[in-house]
């Protein structure tokens, strides 16, 4: 049986209208039409910068080295999604917040779900390598009344730019990481270490490439928190250090001006711990997203 005349052939002008038509209509949701249009802008690129056999053979290359440098450790995907904006992007999408409230940023390659939880006033630092810090955040509703009942999860770089699961034959397990549990005033009081500002992983397949295209690397320095309590939407944002150097150019896009703060010394205190202040400001969440 002959194919029908009127079947699109397959050509350059053609390429992404024939894979297109060949996505069922009616059944799969959005999933046809993201993948005719993922096809479509690959093709497009592909027109545009014509690469030969042997280019699109490295394309393939890079992708696969992606895969392989990824673990339970380490997820150099999202290392890719995080740098180029994409998790960023998606996250400034599905995140908007109204007037008022902490923004969300992305959670970034080294979190750990299986933190331990901490009590007030204790330290995450566990190997006490580092200039001390004290934390004293308060998590409040947009009407300004406290949330007792939240959950915060936070983790972050040491002195020297690290995270625990980068290291773990030379940090202690679970290093710089906690759970705490707000009090009746919706506050949380931990002490750890002044956490420095880092190059993001240049040793696997997507640091390689983007290194190689001259891309700015750099993180400035920050504390990751997530935020949780029932009734509200998890807040996963930073704080960041204002005077870190590479403030302007965060390679994971999540700056923004109502997350930088000063790191000071702490006031009365003699010695040379600082101190950092915050108050995350959390939205009621939707009928259908309230856990």
């Amino acid at each position: 049986m002959s194919p029908a005349t009127d079947a699109p052939i397959f050509s350059e002008a053609t390429s992404s209208d024939v894979f297109a038509e060949r996505m069922p209509s009616g059944k799969g949701g959005q999933l046809p039409r993201l993948m005719a249009a993922v096809a479509k802008h690959a093709h497009e690129l592909i027109k545009e910068f014509r690469p030969t056999h042997d280019d699109w053979r490295r394309v393939i290359a890079f992708l696969t080295e992606v895969g392989h440098a990824s673990d339970e450790r380490r997820q150099e995907w999202v290392l890719l999604s995080d740098l180029i904006g994409a998790s960023a992007l998606v996250e400034e999408i599905n995140s908007r917040r109204p007037k008022g409230a902490t923004p969300n940023t992305i959670r970034g390659p080294f979190f750990r779900s299986d933190v331990p939880e901490r009590p007030q006033g204790s330290s995450i630092s566990l190997d006490g390598v580092g200039e001390p810090l004290c934390v004293a955040v308060r998590v409040i509703d947009l009407d300004g009344q406290p949330i007792s009942s939240a959950e915060l999860i936070t983790w972050q770089a040491n002195a020297q730019g690290l995270y625990e699961n980068q290291q773990p034959d030379l940090q202690p397990e679970h290093n710089l990481r906690g759970l705490f549990r707000a009090d009746a005033d919706g506050r949380v009081n931990y002490r750890t270490v002044m956490p420095k500002g880092y190059s993001v992983p240049d040793d696997g397949p997507v640091g390689h490439l983007l290194a190689a295209a001259g891309y700015p690397l750099h993180r400035p320095a920050h504390l990751h928190f997530v935020v949780r309590a029932g009734g509200f939407e998890t807040l996963t944002t930073h704080v960041y250090d204002r005077n870190d150097p590479h403030l302007h150019e965060d390679a994971l896009f999540g700056v923004k001006p109502e997350l930088v703060r000063d790191f000071r010394p702490a006031s009365g205190d003699a010695s040379q711990t600082k101190q950092v202040d915050f108050t995350f400001v959390m939205v009621r969440a939707r009928p259908e997203k309230a856990k």
